[in-house]
């Protein structure tokens, strides 16, 4: 490995030369200038890796010295070094974008301290983050393979994302492949964990069960909504936990995170029927029958999510709230714009819901369009396209607006998306559905170890189209294919992000209560 190269500049250069020679033992290449004209010729003419500046020297100072050095070489670190600590020079050389700040006199472990934070502290975060992976790894798989109720299982996902967010930004390629295999077993497991309970859950047999899309208004909003609390209830579609927290660190300049809770989608993972339970406090086949002027069935034309905003304000009468609400459906930027524009006649309301669509036309767009597969080539880049959205979005600015209104915040969404591998195939009629997740229909051909098969969708609360309908569900990273022109298909839609079936991904998802701050 190279040496790194150090330039000291300081009128006083001879008096350090004992942390010069330390430096040089400890392997570093160290070359001195005692002014900052000289010092600016230096860097012109050969490369250095990092720059000690003194803040007081005559001619040229050291402000004046950084800002040169700045405007020619932005990207090179400089450790200014001063006699003074008043708070005036410290703010303007933070204001310049110095990389460390040492008060006179120095000692060489500071020095050696501030090299190895600036030139080798992501090499360092990525041996302990690699060590420390490490040695939860076996930890993980034991709990993963172990019994687990709903609440454990939210805890080994919270685990994995973590993890996949703090690898997701070191190098080791081989680390994230470990990872990789084991989500990819925990979502296998996760898949019979789902096949085994989720029923139970939906009949009521033994208490324990998670929140769910179809009580999660009951269990969550009410209570926010007593006295005279006001509250913006924001979802996201096709929000997953992992793209929460990336966004997290944004949305807490404005507010702080009160409760951060996971909760379950119901199935199928998809909007037509998880996001119409969130808002009717209903499943589907109960929505079919008490309100049958709000579903659209699968077969049948036209949109099926066009009634959120009556089946909201059906459940807020079944229990009781007579409130002022808005509803809001962004669906592109313009529309975006306007709600921006129109939030001041909105104040005066108890919720306001905005459900904001960008995150799912991504995960849709990513599928067709090939600029976007290229953007988002995996997990962690399609995090970052999320992230760089949003903080130029007009949801952005709704956010900022309400949080300097002091107005509560909730954030949520109606399901998740998993990155498709594995084809698994399916024969069915030209009434079958498209989605590539679940399938619905009569006479449907698959093989039954690979599917979550609901031979009566009366069992999950899920509508027939006619008698003889049922449903199967993909699980892990699955997506259903048909044999003919079967290379094609599989070529297209594979490592495309998906929902509609069985993964953690899609079915434990955020919900997020936020105080101004």
């Amino acid at each position: 490995m190279d040496k790194i190269n150090i330039l000291w500049v300081d009128d006083e250069i001879n008096l350090l030369k004992p942390h010069i020679l330390f430096l040089e033992q400890k392997g570093y290449h160290v070359e001195t200038s005692n002014n900052g004209t000289d010092a600016l010729e230096m860097v012109r003419k050969q490369p250095f890796d990092i720059i000690f500046l003194d803040e007081q020297m005559p001619g040229l100072s050291g402000i004046e010295t950084l800002e040169v050095i700045k405007q020619e070489f932005p990207r090179l670190p400089v450790v200014m070094i001063t006699k003074s600590e008043e708070e005036t020079i410290m703010e303007d050389a933070i204001g310049s974008k110095i990389s460390d700040y040492l008060i006179k006199p120095v000692n060489p472990n500071q020095i050696l301290l501030s090299l190895k934070k600036n030139l080798e502290n992501k090499k360092l975060i990525s041996e302990k983050t690699t060590m420390a992976y490490q040695q939860s790894f076996s930890r993980l798989g034991m709990d993963i393979s172990g019994p687990l109720d709903h609440r454990q299982w939210t805890d080994v996902y919270r685990r994995l994302v973590r993890w996949e967010l703090e690898l997701g930004s070191i190098a080791d390629t081989g680390i994230q492949e470990v990872l990789n295999m084991q989500k990819s077993e925990a979502n296998q497991v996760f898949g019979k964990f789902i096949e085994s309970n989720y029923q139970n859950w939906l009949t009521g047999k033994g208490n324990d069960r998670p929140v769910m899309s179809h009580t999660l208004l009951k269990e969550r909003l009410l209570p926010s909504l007593n006295g005279n609390n006001q509250v913006f209830f924001i979802l996201m579609d096709n929000i997953r936990f992992d793209q929460w927290k990336t966004l997290q660190p944004v949305i807490e300049e404005h507010y702080r995170v009160e409760r951060e809770d996971i909760f379950y989608s119901i199935l199928p993972t998809v909007t037509q029927y998880s996001r119409n339970a969130i808002f009717s406090g209903l499943m589907p086949s109960e929505i079919e029958r008490k309100y049958p002027q709000y579903w659209v069935r699968e077969d049948e034309e036209g949109l099926k999510n066009m009634y959120e905003e009556h089946l909201l304000g059906e459940f807020l009468r079944r229990y009781g709230k007579d409130i002022r609400f808005s509803y809001t459906k962004v669906l592109n930027l313009n529309v975006g714009r306007k709600l921006v524009d129109n939030l001041p006649n909105m104040m005066g309301n108890a919720l306001n819901v905005v459900v904001y669509n960008f995150v799912d036309m991504l995960s849709h767009a990513r599928t067709e369009m090939e600029i976007i597969r290229e953007l988002a080539d995996d997990e962690p880049a399609y995090r970052s396209l999320t992230l760089s959205w949003f903080e130029h979005s007009p949801l952005r600015d709704i956010i900022s607006y309400i949080g300097n209104k002091g107005i509560d915040l909730i954030i949520t969404t109606d399901h998740g998306s998993v990155r498709v591998q594995d084809p698994v195939k399916v024969l069915g009629d030209r009434n079958t559905n498209t989605n590539l997740r679940y399938k619905t229909g009569k006479a449907l051909q698959y093989d039954r170890r690979e599917v979550f098969e609901v031979r009566n969708p009366g069992n999950i609360y899920l509508p027939r189209i006619n008698v003889s309908s049922s449903f199967i569900f993909c699980k892990k990273n699955d997506f259903f294919a048909y044999p003919n022109n079967y290379n094609y298909y599989v070529n297209y839609y594979r490592n495309t992000f998906q929902h509609g079936g069985i993964s953690m991904e899609e079915m434990m998802i955020p919900y997020i209560h936020l105080k101004a701050r």
